[in-house]
């Protein structure tokens, strides 16, 4: 009979192990191992660590094989250096994580696949060396019309394009290191049951985790419990790189609990993204505005947030581009600053908290904005504005607010304003401020409501 110490001692040895039978002969077990668990070991057909590029079709071969078969296949620790894989349906890779690493030997690229059910990679590093990727790939792990992906607990680094691509592809984005990209962390375009959650990510080159659209529609991922920092915008421009979260075109999206810093533009931007909802988050040191919700959206919900250092705290606007239809509610937004990225040809920087159409503003902190608190309207553009319960503290003007013709209606109710040297409210006329401090004076304009603001 096999006993339980016998056999045990068997994994340990890694042998076939030996066991006595009732006759005193002896017969071999079957290899055990990692094959226990349910999976192929790498090593048993031929690819070992330190072999060089030379396993790549054997890699390859292994992957088919084993997905065939619905089993995974176990890398032991070392360096697998590898170029030019084609993910089968089912590939499930793992290994032993911070000791398993995958070297993309240059070749044209990493991982790709088209036309999948299931992608698992799990326990893995993944690094690019900095290495070319071709023209076929945008990024060292590059999956299209993947039902559903799982990338867990893996390390990807050194991509020279994005670390992760997936374009009409599903699934789970969780609890990776994602760095030293030279474009993006993670770009998902065309997503559908998507979820990005407790992933740390810095140092890329333009972006930390786009979800982005061809075509505006719903997409509904999640993004949620992230790390990101140090995220750059090495191809310049004015707020398409450099931002921790972008969603583009992509209608209910919900971030969620991220912890976001040092942006060289936006901690989180939403460009014609309906149905946004950006709740809970942290963003420090942003190079530009640090919350943003423009251009061509209907409905936004930016809630509970802390903003400290941007050039803009929060901005919901671009009402001539469609951009409306928002509750801006209990945000803590701090230490806004006059210089920007870029020289700006509008209203510029500075502002607390900006919004245009069809929006509630209340219940906000906003403290040290260097030019104005609240930013009510620009121009012509501004419609059915709630501003109410709101404290602004330490800013030149707490609160401007369009007065030019043809501009929609703005209730401006129990507020409190203090240290406001210049204005607790004043209205302008785009950058041209045309009024006294209306919080005191009262206001001529028949489109604004002001009323039971305590300014001090």
């Amino acid at each position: 009979m096999v006993t339980r110490r016998l056999f045990l001692s068997s994994l340990g040895l890694g042998a076939a192990g030996v066991a006595t039978t009732a006759a005193g002969q002896t017969q071999r077990l079957p290899v055990i191992g990692v094959d226990l668990r349910g999976s192929i070991d790498a090593a048993a057909h031929g690819i070992r660590p330190g072999a060089g590029d030379r396993k790549s079709k054997a890699f390859a071969k292994l992957l088919r094989e084993a997905a065939a078969k619905n089993t995974p296949v176990f890398l032991p620790p070392g360096d697998y250096v590898i170029s030019n894989i084609t993910l089968p349906d089912n590939t499930r890779i793992t290994g032993v994580p911070g000791a398993t690493r995958i070297v993309y030997g240059g070749d044209g690229h990493l991982f790709a696949a088209d036309g999948v059910g299931r992608i698992e990679l799990a326990n893995l590093v993944l690094d690019g060396a900095n290495r070319w990727l071709d023209d076929t790939v945008q990024g060292l792990v590059h999956l299209s019309n993947a039902a559903t992906v799982t990338i867990e607990n893996c390390e990807i680094r050194g991509s020279s394009k994005t670390a992760v691509y997936l374009e009409r592809s599903g699934g789970r984005i969780e609890r990776n290191r994602l760095s030293g990209a030279g474009d993006h962390a993670f770009h998902a375009v065309e997503s559908h049951d998507l979820s990005v959650t407790g992933n740390q990510v810095f140092d890329c080159g333009n972006g930390g985790i786009l979800i982005h659209r061809w075509q505006k529609g719903r997409d509904g991922t999640i993004v949620s419990g992230n790390r990101i920092a140090r995220i750059s915008a090495t191809r310049g421009g004015t707020g398409q790189y450099g931002n921790g979260i972008n969603v583009f075109r992509a209608d209910d999206v919900m971030i969620s609990g991220n912890h976001i810093s040092g942006c060289a533009f936006s901690a989180i931007r939403s460009n014609a993204g309906s149905n946004v909802q950006i709740g809970g988050n942290t963003c420090l040191d942003s190079g530009e505005t640090a919350i943003y919700s423009e251009f061509g959206f209907e409905g936004a919900v930016v809630t509970g947030n802390l903003v400290d250092g941007a050039a803009n705290g929060i901005a919901v606007v671009n009402f001539n581009e469609g951009g409306r239809l928002a509750s801006i509610t209990g945000n803590v937004v701090r230490n806004l600053r006059l210089e920007g990225p870029y020289v700006h040809d509008g209203a510029g920087f500075g502002f607390g908290i900006a919004v245009e159409a069809d929006t509630a503003v209340s219940g906000n902190t906003v403290e040290n904005a260097a030019r104005w608190g609240l930013m009510l309207g620009w121009g012509a553009y501004m419609r059915g504005l709630v501003v109410s319960g709101n404290l602004v503290r330490k800013s030149p003007v707490g609160c401007g607010v369009t007065v030019v013709e043809q501009a929609g209606s703005a209730l401006i109710s129990g507020n409190v304003f203090e240290e406001t040297p210049e204005a607790a409210i004043a209205g302008f006329r785009w950058n041209e401020r045309v009024t006294g401090d209306l919080a005191k004076d009262g206001s001529p304009q028949g489109h604004l409501t002001i009323e039971r603001n305590r300014t001090g």
